[in-house]
């Protein structure tokens, strides 16, 4: 799907506030509610807009312990892959996982609410996925920047 210049502005009007109105981004864009609702429609049929959410501060919830944990697996094959991130995906804790290249396989994004907490996490959770070779965690002091949007 070509993106003209309007669809790129509404995008980025929707990724710093979706609860607007049609109207207010019909305003901001100069064009009909009409054409705003479409333009929005077929964003979304073609797969460029995938899902609206809310973000949630994690303080106010209790899960403000951020841990950015690096997985070796013990052996590489696609039969460990599949099945790593088959079990990885039921962590509710893990709010995001890349497979990546380099030293380690995977970074795992995890949201705790301390220390123990992810201790435990470690021991009882992410320990008993098979296969996992080594673990290296690291422990964010404070985020410097936090954007879900992209960059258009």
């Amino acid at each position: 799907m070509k993106l003209d210049n309007v669809d790129i502005e509404l995008l980025r009007l929707l990724q710093n506030d979706s609860k607007k109105t049609t109207k207010q981004y019909a305003d901001a864009l100069h064009l009909s509610k009409t054409a705003v609702y479409e333009r929005i429609r077929r964003l979304e049929r073609n797969g460029v807009i995938t899902q609206y959410t809310a973000l949630v501060d994690k303080v106010k919830v209790g899960r403000d312990f951020m841990v950015l944990c690096q997985i070796r697996l013990v052996q590489h094959t696609k039969e460990n892959v599949i099945k790593f991130e088959r079990e990885v995906l039921q962590l509710k804790e893990v709010s995001e996982c890349f497979h990546v290249g380099g030293d380690y396989d995977y970074i795992l994004k995890i949201f705790l609410k301390d220390m123990k907490s992810y201790r435990e996490f470690m021991l009882t959770k992410l320990t008993a996925i098979a296969n996992i070779g080594n673990t290296q965690s690291s422990f964010v002091i404070k985020e410097v920047k936090n954007s879900p949007s992209v960059h258009i």
